[in-house]
């Protein structure tokens, strides 16, 4: 992800199984996933999923393949079916659902008009940049392709306040780098070097799509690489942006202009199209300060090369085939190993999600979403509430007062299931059947003027932060609520005919997860109602922050492939709620008539089959470039490690599968860690 967000949406990617998984339809297991050739006290991932990973190769369009991959092809499929019927029909009424999905789908599947224009489409944000002759024009510039939705220099937006939650507040956080991580920049190992060299060849091979010969390429692309060095020498990293208090720095607009005055604010939200701005967060103020001495110091011919850049690189996915192939060649093959372009459709449907999700999801959910599953749901979600709170109840490290609090949180939850009660407003967004490009330059400026309208306006608790389609979870710590969308309550993640065990072990431990995230290094620095406030006692705090370090080292120690290993403290919040989500679910599953019945199902226990369930959700397979590539940027560990790292700490694990001390699979006493 290029842009730095401040939201804290402290996501899971919940990873589902294919149909492979449920061969069984009662028992909702196949033992054929399994390798019985290890010992699940040895290495319970290779045992629960060995024979899946064998068995389920990645395909070429593909950097990672398990369930979630796979029933995200599930519903890539079910959303061509809408959205090619819809967009058969020309005449559908003016600024309806259909009209709109149906255009924007017609212009992005027409390679024809797309390789006729070529590099057309740029040419007249170009031509803009072309004409700046001051840092005044520069800041112009700047300002509307940041209304349009091209990334560069920092990122401005609008979301809730960190410590005035019912309110919007405007945000300026870091950005404007081409490169996944602010280290990539500046680290010397031998896969930084690398991605440097290949990121200045692949800079140079699209300017010169543009029609630069090579020697000016060459010096284009060594001009970018410079500002971006500087940017990224004053950035954070990502663990340092998991801090919210450090991260959350709210200044009038003149405190602004004093700790960054050589960046011209005035003018910049006044061609933003902003007025009225009076206070702003600013997430990171020594990137903010050393941004403005930039604008300053580098030559505007130097800038006006660097916005060309972004303006290429934001936009090549919508040009034609050379530079998608570029584009694809640097960002997919090289950086995660991607053997082969996914298919026209496929990315086409990924940016009407991207851009209109919530009109595809009013008709995804009248097809493919039917009403009792969220009734089912929701009583899931219920049950885990109830287990968390019991948990908190048992802590034996937390005192009365702390208790009473995080209980009040917890009470306070907010829960959203399925779909929203109220439809986002498309009213306002244009799709014509012109272009491709322009109709993504329409919804950039649609998103932005929808995003900058609630400057200090109340926050709208209805909002979904993401579409019913999406195969994915969320806590909102601003929010102090948990998001489940239609397309997770689905098998493998949700079952109606598995048992309690695997649905406890995979929905439950989710559920739970999400849940703990409101309690997670991050989520425990915001009170119930969303806003940054140190509910704890000292003595609790410091006791959570000992416990949550063991867990940071335990992973520290985790192996990825090569030298690479998972990174603790970045991945700290999802560990977490790993943890935490398992011993929740499983105290809520011992509730049930399947557990304290005790029958087996194919040689395993209840218990056996909820850690079976845990395990099999992340079956998967990931190229060694994404497998890198995932432990330097993303918070969540890999796929064997989100398996293996929690279930060394849970005795109820210990019990289930007769794992001895001693066991690769066992912590010692002395190194085991309960949190909730």
């Amino acid at each position: 992800m290029s842009k730095i967000k401040l939201q804290l949406t402290l996501t899971v990617l919940i990873l589902f199984a294919a149909s492979a998984f449920f061969a069984q339809k009662k028992t909702a297991f196949d033992l054929n996933n399994l390798d019985r050739s290890v010992s699940p006290a040895q290495n319970f991932y290779q045992f629960a999923a060995g024979g899946w990973m064998k068995n389920n190769p990645i395909p070429d369009d593909q950097t990672y393949w398990g369930s979630f991959s796979i029933l995200a092809e599930e519903n890539n499929r079910q959303l061509k079916k809408i959205i090619e019927t819809v967009s058969l029909n020309k005449n559908w009424p003016k600024g309806s659902a259909e009209q709109k999905i149906g255009d924007f789908y017609a212009t992005g599947m027409d390679s024809a008009k797309i390789e006729r224009d070529g590099f057309k489409p740029l040419a007249a944000d170009f031509k803009s940049v072309d004409n700046i002759q001051t840092k005044k024009d520069f800041v112009k510039v700047l300002a509307n392709l940041h209304f349009t939705g091209t990334g560069a220099l920092f990122n401005f937006f609008v979301r809730d306040d960190a410590k005035k939650s019912t309110l919007n507040a405007p945000y300026v956080s870091q950005g404007g780098l081409g490169l996944p991580d602010v280290e990539y920049y500046t680290k010397d190992d031998p896969r930084s070097k690398e991605i440097r060299e290949k990121y200045l060849q692949h800079m140079v091979n699209m300017f010169r799509l543009t029609g630069i010969d090579q020697e000016t390429a060459v010096k284009y692309s060594q001009i970018v690489m410079n500002i971006e060095t500087q940017l990224a020498k004053a950035s954070n990293t990502r663990v340092e942006n998991r801090d919210p208090e450090k991260t959350y720095n709210k200044m009038t607009i003149a405190n602004l202009k004093q700790i960054a005055g050589g960046f011209d604010w005035d003018l910049y939200f006044e061609n933003l199209g902003v007025e009225g701005i009076n206070l702003v967060v600013v997430s990171q103020p020594k990137f903010v300060t050393a941004m403005s001495e930039l604008v300053n110091q580098i030559p505007v011919n130097d800038w006006k090369i660097y916005l060309k850049w972004n303006i290429v690189r934001d936009a090549a996915g919508a040009l034609s085939s050379p530079f998608v192939n570029e584009r694809f060649d640097f960002t997919q093959k090289f950086l995660a190993g991607a053997k082969a372009m996914p298919p026209r459709w496929k990315r086409t449907i990924g940016s009407i999600n991207g851009s209109m999700g919530e009109l595809l999801g009013q008709i995804y959910v009248k097809e493919y979403f039917p009403p009792e599953a969220k009734a089912r749901a929701e009583k899931i979600v219920q049950t885990l509430l109830v287990a968390m709170g019991e948990s908190i109840k048992g802590l034996e490290w937390m005192s009365d007062a702390t208790k009473q609090q995080a209980l009040f949180k917890l009470s306070k939850f907010g829960v959203k299931i399925g779909y929203p009660n109220k439809w986002k407003d498309y009213s306002a967004l244009n799709i014509e059947r012109d272009s491709y490009y322009n109709n993504l330059k329409r919804v950039g400026k649609w998103a932005r003027a929808v995003n900058f309208a609630k400057i200090g306006k109340p926050v709208d608790r209805a909002e979904w932060g993401m579409t019913p389609q999406t195969v994915n979870a969320s806590y909102s710590p601003t929010r102090n609520e948990i998001t489940f969308p239609a397309a997770i309550l689905q098998p493998p993640f949700f079952n109606p005919d598995a048992d309690d065990a695997i649905n406890y072990g995979a929905m439950g431990a989710v559920i739970g997860h999400e849940i703990s995230h409101g309690f997670d290094d991050q989520g425990r620095k915001f009170d119930e109602a969303g806003n940054i406030k140190d509910w704890w006692t000292k003595e609790d705090a410091d006791k959570f922050k000992a416990r949550a370090q063991k867990l940071v080292s335990q992973y520290n120690n985790f192996t990825v492939i090569d030298t690479f290993k998972v990174n603790g403290a970045l991945t700290l919040g999802e560990n977490i709620g790993d943890l935490g989500g398992l011993t929740v679910a499983f105290a809520a599953f011992k509730n049930t008539d399947q557990f304290k019945k005790g029958e087996t199902i194919d040689g395993f226990t209840p218990a056996q089959r909820f850690y079976l369930g845990w395990a099999q959700v992340w079956a998967s397979n990931r190229r060694p470039e994404a497998l890198k590539l995932q432990v330097k940027t993303d918070v969540h560990s890999p796929s064997e490690q989100r398996v293996v790292g929690p279930l060394q700490n849970l005795p109820d694990f210990f019990n289930a599968f007769d794992v001895k001390p001693g066991d690769p699979m066992r912590n010692s006493d002395d190194k085991i860690v309960k949190i909730w």
